[in-house]
């Protein structure tokens, strides 16, 4: 008994991990994988069966599933945000987390947070405020924006360049975060040696928006 906790413990890290390190990019059939980003006719992006800056809530919650939880998050400072949140989001072996954002008029997600159904304060600082169920039906009208994927696995530099291809830039903005870019695929990959990683997405014509933030690092 001794010896089958850590062996099976040793399993479950390989089989969580494996995805990222497989042979191949077509992944025996699998898809949603973080790497299966689709570049359209038009120049947009699909990537988990969600088109950013076109696909809805509403259409991307019949893709990925009813486990979902829709709220307000408030950073300090800021006016606030409707997000779609996946605890648990799995691809066949690969399980990570989603967030998908949205970019509503501040005065409807005021509302939204007024009507709210519970508010919590996170680690962080930031409040969120879960949606009540009458405000579930605009909620689903609103267009994601971006995606951030936080996978249950530790990512490496050789990983990402395996599973995304060379970065057209690779930044380092501070002491142990470097982020890879890929601008055609509106993509931002943020590694960190201290915290998860985090995969960014969002139409390849808003790449500004994941790129400029990096301020005098990405000059």
């Amino acid at each position: 008994m001794r010896r089958f906790i850590p062996t099976f413990l040793l399993i479950t890290l390989v089989l969580a991990i494996y995805p990222f390190i497989g042979k191949d990019r077509d992944s025996g059939g699998v898809t949603g994988l973080p790497w299966q980003i689709e570049l359209t006719a038009d120049g947009a992006t699909r990537v988990f069966g969600v088109i950013p800056g076109r696909t809805t809530l509403g259409e991307a919650k019949a893709q990925l599933g009813n486990d979902m939880e829709l709220a307000i998050m408030v950073a300090e400072g800021e006016a606030g945000s409707l997000e779609m949140y996946y605890g648990n989001y799995r691809a066949g072996l690969m399980s990570a987390k989603l967030v998908l954002a949205t970019e509503l008029d501040s005065d409807v997600v005021e509302s939204m947070r007024q009507n709210a159904a519970e508010t919590e304060v996170l680690k962080s600082g930031s409040r969120k405020y879960v949606l009540s169920s009458e405000d579930h039906a605009r909620a689903f009208e609103a267009v994601i924006s971006s995606i951030a994927c936080i996978p249950s696995v530790n990512l490496d530099h050789d990983i990402i360049i395996k599973r995304f291809g060379e970065a057209d830039r690779v930044i380092q903005t501070s002491e142990g975060v470097t982020h890879y870019l890929y601008p055609e695929k509106g993509l931002d990959v943020i590694l960190s040696e201290e915290g998860k990683e985090v995969l960014q997405y969002v139409a390849p014509d808003e790449f500004h928006r994941l790129h400029e933030p990096l301020g005098e690092h990405s000059g």
